[in-house]
């Protein structure tokens, strides 16, 4: 299994339907995924006070890397990527994404 893990540095000015659609568009989209297990989005609450510059991600759970790959090169993905990116701070700097195998 791959949790497909993204943190984003959401930029101040983003308005919050925005993040709420973008959200729903890609749970939208996994749940049409063959391999597509969960998807979870929300707020970092940043327990700790180590990761104060992501205030937001989500974690795709997918059944096998195969999956994972179908998702990265599917065009709704990517759109959807360009949008993540567009509402971070520093674009696509503004995120990080861990694929860990579990």
């Amino acid at each position: 299994m791959i949790l497909h893990c993204v943190f984003c540095n959401i930029a101040p000015s983003t308005a919050d339907k925005a993040l709420a659609d973008l959200f729903d568009g890609l749970s939208a989209l996994c749940d049409t995924l063959n391999g597509a297990l969960s998807f979870e989005a929300g707020p970092n609450r940043d327990f700790e006070a180590k990761s104060p510059d992501h205030g937001h991600g989500f974690i795709i759970r997918f059944a096998d890397a195969a999956a994972l790959e179908e998702y990265a090169n599917d065009p709704r993905h990517i759109e959807l990527g360009g949008q993540l990116c567009s509402l971070c701070s520093g674009g696509a700097d503004g995120i990080i994404v861990y694929d860990l195998e579990v």
